[in-house]
C-alpha cells in the first residue's frame, strides 16, 4: 500500500454537495457491556466523512451516543420495525464491534447478512466474525459484497488456517472458499489485504502505540467511511487501512500510547492533506 493509492482515492468534494452523496452507513453493534466499542467505530466513521451513520445498538448506549456522536442517528436493535428498514436503506451496513455472541446477536448478524443486496457492503468484525466462524453458510450465502476485518486469531477460527499456517497463498484459498465476492483485511502488526486476485496488498505502516483497545474498532469505522464515499473496491479498503495507520504514526511521534478517540479527531485533517493533491 502506498500514500499514492490515497491520494488517487480521495478527491476533493464537490461544490454543490448533499450529505446522502457521502453514504448511508449502518453500524450494528454495542451489547450491554461493549458500547464503546460500536461508538468508537462509529466515530471513525464519521470523522473520515461518511454523509449519514445510524447505530443500531442497544438503549443502554444511547446517551453516551449522543453525548460523543450528535450527529450519529440511534436505533434500538431490539426494534425490528426500524431495523429492518435501516438495513434495507444503508449502502454500508457493519456488524460486530462489541454486539457479542449471544443468540440474540446470532439472529441480528443472520438478519442483516439475509437482506443485503448486491449493491450494498457488508463490513463484518469482530464478534461477527466468530458467531460466522460457528455458522459459515452465513457469509456464504449474503449477496453483498463483503469486507471480512479480523485479526490473526479471528481468521483461524474462521478460516480454519492456524496462525503459523497462514501464508498467502493459504489465506488466499480460504477466502475464495468463504465467497467468491469478499475482501480479506488480516490485522496484524504488518495488516495484509486479500481480494479474489493473486495480488496481495501489505500495510507498509503502523507502530506499537496502536496496540491498544478500539484501535481495531476504528480502522473498521474508516474503512466504512471511505468506502461510503469512494465505493468498495480493493483501493479504497487499500486506501483506509493506509490512512488509519498513517494517522497513527503521526500521532506516535509525540505520544507513547495512540488513542483511537485521538486518531479519529486527527483524522478530517490528514483526509484533507491527501485530498488537497487532486485539488
Amino acid at each position: 500500500m502506498t500514500a499514492e493509492q490515497v491520494a488517487q482515492t480521495i478527491t476533493p468534494r464537490a461544490p454543490k454537495s448533499y450529505k446522502c452523496n457521502y453514504g448511508r452507513v449502518l453500524l450494528v453493534g454495542g451489547n450491554e457491556q461493549f458500547g464503546g466499542a460500536i461508538i468508537m467505530a462509529a466515530e471513525a466513521c464519521l470523522n473520515t466523512g461518511a454523509g449519514l451513520i445510524t447505530v443500531a445498538t442497544n438503549s443502554i448506549n444511547n446517551a453516551a451516543l449522543h453525548t460523543r456522536i450528535p450527529e450519529a442517528m440511534f436505533i434500538d436493535y431490539h426494534a425490528q420495525e426500524l431495523l429492518v428498514p435501516a438495513i434495507k436503506a444503508a449502502d454500508i451496513v457493519v456488524i460486530g464491534p462489541g454486539l457479542g455472541t449471544t443468540p440474540f446477536a446470532l439472529e441480528l448478524v443472520k438478519t442483516c447478512l439475509k437482506l443485503l443486496v448486491e449493491q450494498q457492503t457488508c463490513i463484518i468484525d469482530a464478534s461477527a466474525l466468530t458467531i460466522s466462524a460457528e455458522n459459515p453458510a452465513l457469509i456464504n450465502d449474503c449477496k453483498a459484497q463483503i469486507i471480512l476485518t479480523p485479526h490473526q486469531m479471528e481468521w483461524q477460527r474462521l478460516s480454519g488456517v492456524k496462525i503459523a499456517a497462514q501464508t498467502d497463498l493459504q489465506n488466499s484459498t480460504q477466502l475464495a472458499k468463504l465467497s467468491d465476492h469478499a475482501t480479506l483485511v488480516l490485522k496484524s502488526e504488518r495488516t495484509k489485504v486479500y481480494d479474489q486476485s493473486p495480488t496481495v496488498w501489505q500495510n507498509p505502516l503502523g507502530n506499537p502505540g496502536m496496540a491498544t483497545g478500539g484501535m481495531g474498532d476504528t480502522l473498521t469505522g474508516i474503512i466504512a467511511g471511505i468506502v461510503a464515499q469512494f465505493g468498495t473496491t480493493t483501493n479504497t479498503v487499500n486506501a483506509a487501512v493506509y490512512l488509519h495507520s498513517f494517522t497513527g504514526d503521526q500521532i506516535a511521534q509525540q505520544d507513547y500510547v495512540v488513542l483511537p478517540a485521538k486518531l479519529s479527531h486527527l483524522l478530517p485533517q490528514v483526509i484533507q492533506q491527501f485530498s488537497k493533491q487532486n485539488a
